[in-house]
């Protein structure tokens, strides 16, 4: 690859990720998802003091003389809220394009953090019991969070679109039991390359989880508030009606509100509002829920 071409990208990337931190800021235009997430952080007190970037070129292309520059953008964000510093952390995959040289574009290439065939709703009759009586280990959930929020377990397939898949796994691991084996309509399983509904669509998580009356379920809370490290939240970006995005609670900031980690866009310790997302819109609505065995 030029070399030229190399050291245009990385100061665009050290630029753009100057942008985050007020006494680097100058007096130059700031990018619009910059600028998403420094309203957003504002608007709950907090700021971000401290921002770091790495990118690692995923792959080059050229058509009709434009040169195509694939890259995986890490980002860590030390944010100040509070008395309380603390750390989010996102990757981005990211493309570049050129033209004679000159960089011309740079953007988010993300599928929006939503999940195909997220219109399955499941009903009560489709809800298989489980009468087994076991307590939901939150700190394990949480720790799985933690260790595979940037990663993938091997033991699991990967999706695409990934989100509700991965939060699944997390519930597993905090103690949740599958039911409902075979029928992708029923409960919710994983076995090895069959699963059901619920377990990889953001969609249907949302209803089994306020539909189950047993075994693996969600108590609908008034607030974001309401919620403890290991409870999930629901996202409908458009407020359409159809779910699109689930995150995990693994920490409450400093106003007592969650930090969630998720995957699609893979991220750790980030404002549950999601109002830096790509996919984000004023119509968007949550669900809440506490996570109960």
């Amino acid at each position: 690859m030029d070399e030229k071409i190399v050291k245009k990208l990385h100061q665009r990337i050290e630029e753009r990720n100057g942008q985050f931190v007020q006494d680097q800021r100058g007096e130059n235009k700031v990018d619009s998802s910059v600028e998403k997430k420094l309203n957003m952080h504002k608007a709950r007190g907090a700021e971000i003091v401290r921002s770091f970037v790495v990118g690692d070129v995923m792959r080059t292309s050229t058509f009709r003389n434009q040169q195509y520059i694939d890259y995986r953008q890490r980002s860590e964000y030390l944010i100040h809220l509070k008395d309380q510093l603390y750390i989010e952390e996102e990757v981005e995959n990211r493309r570049a394009i050129f033209l004679k040289g000159a960089l011309v574009d740079d953007m988010i290439c993300e599928p929006k953090e939503i999940e195909r065939g997220a219109t399955i709703e499941l009903s009560m009759k489709d809800i298989e019991s489980n009468r087994s009586i076991r307590a939901y280990n939150r700190r394990e959930a949480v720790r799985y969070a933690e260790r595979w929020w940037d990663d993938y377990n091997p033991v699991y397939r990967k999706f695409t679109n990934n989100c509700t898949n991965f939060i699944s796994q997390c519930l597993h691991a905090g103690g949740a039991q599958m039911t409902g084996h075979h029928d992708r309509s029923k409960g919710w399983w994983f076995r090895s390359n069959n699963w059901s509904y619920s377990w990889s669509v953001a969609n249907a998580m949302r209803w089994y989880l306020s539909g189950a009356q047993s075994g693996l379920r969600g108590e609908e809370m008034e607030s974001a508030s309401d919620l403890e490290p290991g409870d999930v939240i629901c996202y409908d970006f458009d407020g359409d009606g159809t779910w699109q995005h689930t995150t995990i609670v693994v920490a409450k900031d400093a106003n007592g509100e969650p930090l969630v980690n998720a995957q699609t866009a893979n991220s750790r310790m980030r404002y549950w509002k999601y109002e830096d997302s790509t996919a984000y819109t004023p119509n968007i609505k949550y669900k809440f829920f506490h996570i109960v065995l």
